[in-house]
């Protein structure tokens, strides 16, 4: 398994370096419109390799998945540890109940309940 995962980071990082020989002319890119931008009065555009353009792109992606997957999975996650809790709280009380009758309340009690011994082979039983 080790093997396999080795061999697909080995391809991956092949194919990460292959896009990034085969896009080296530089780009520019513009975070706000040519005509928006006399109105924001500073400088919104960033030349830079065709290369790292889509990298930071995949990688603003996986990361803004990351934190919605993260955000829409709150409530299972709080219910999941609202269970946990409710589960912990009866397991204790279970516990509990069976210390609690499991002790004996009464001697008379005690003795009657405690399970007779066997006889031996060939002698009589008294009670």
């Amino acid at each position: 398994m080790r093997l396999i995962r080795l061999c697909l980071v080995f391809v991956l990082a092949l194919v990460l370096i292959l896009v990034a020989v085969a896009n080296r002319a530089p780009i520019t890119v513009n975070l706000v419109p040519e005509s928006l931008s006399r109105f924001t009065q500073g400088q919104w555009s960033m030349t830079m390799p065709a290369f790292l353009a889509l990298f930071l792109a995949m990688v603003f992606g996986l990361i803004l998945g990351l934190v919605w997957e993260w955000l829409r999975e709150h409530g299972l996650r709080a219910e999941a540890k609202a269970r946990a809790r409710e589960l912990a709280r009866l397991e204790r009380e279970m516990g509990d109940l069976r210390r609690n009758h499991a002790q004996p309340k009464d001697e008379v009690l005690a003795i009657l309940d405690e399970p007779t011994a066997r006889p031996a082979a060939g002698l009589p039983t008294v009670r």
